[in-house]
């Protein structure tokens, strides 16, 4: 759920509050009749849209739950913390204030998101691609930060790290932004088994 920045224009708002009444239409039908049941006819006509309309905010059913609003705003948040950081920590402090600029209402959509989306086996595969954009996303943003290219071997490695513990610690639904941080942390420390 995106926060509305009442200085936008009236349609900007209007665009902002379309695509989220259609996601928050789509997540209580397949919360109510699952996913393989609700159709997009049936979340456009709950969402009092046409299916034109649905695809114009989204191109497939499986975007409405794969959209993650939040990657944008961690990257911002990400590229505001001060250099002397380690990559690790900006980005667990990137998340920490995400989190603690989100409404009660925001952090609810986004915990009814993620335990839909490790809940729903036909979404498996397309979170692959989400994960894939996810990495790349933290490659680019720690690339800018460290003075290293974002296609370099070793810091794709490192953000698909950073990737895996963060999809870890949600799997198999939400936790708390202290299993986030917790995973973030053990990443940072080496990983030690023992």
């Amino acid at each position: 759920m995106q926060a509305i920045d009442p200085t936008l224009g009236l349609r900007e708002r209007k665009k902002i509050r379309t695509r989220e009444t259609i996601r928050q239409e789509a997540f209580r039908l397949i919360e109510e009749n699952g996913y393989a049941a609700t159709t997009v006819e049936q979340i456009a006509e709950a969402a009092e849209v046409s299916p034109s309309t649905f695809f114009r905010y989204f191109p497939t059913k499986e975007s409405v739950l794969l959209a993650d609003d939040m990657d944008a705003l961690i990257m911002d948040a990400l590229a505001a913390q001060p250099p002397d950081l380690s990559p690790v920590h900006a980005l667990r402090r990137a998340y920490q204030v995400t989190i603690e600029n989100m409404s009660v209402d925001q952090q609810e959509f986004e915990n009814a998101r993620q335990r839909l989306m490790f809940s729903i086996p036909e979404l498996k595969a397309a979170m692959y691609d989400e994960l894939y954009r996810t990495i790349t996303s933290i490659a680019e943003a720690i690339g800018a930060r460290i003075g290293r290219d974002a296609d370099d071997f070793e810091l794709r490695v490192f953000a698909g790290a950073l990737a895996g513990a963060i999809m870890a610690a949600y799997d198999p639904g939400p936790g708390a932004a202290d299993t986030v941080y917790r995973a973030l942390d053990f990443v940072d420390v080496g990983m030690p088994l023992t």
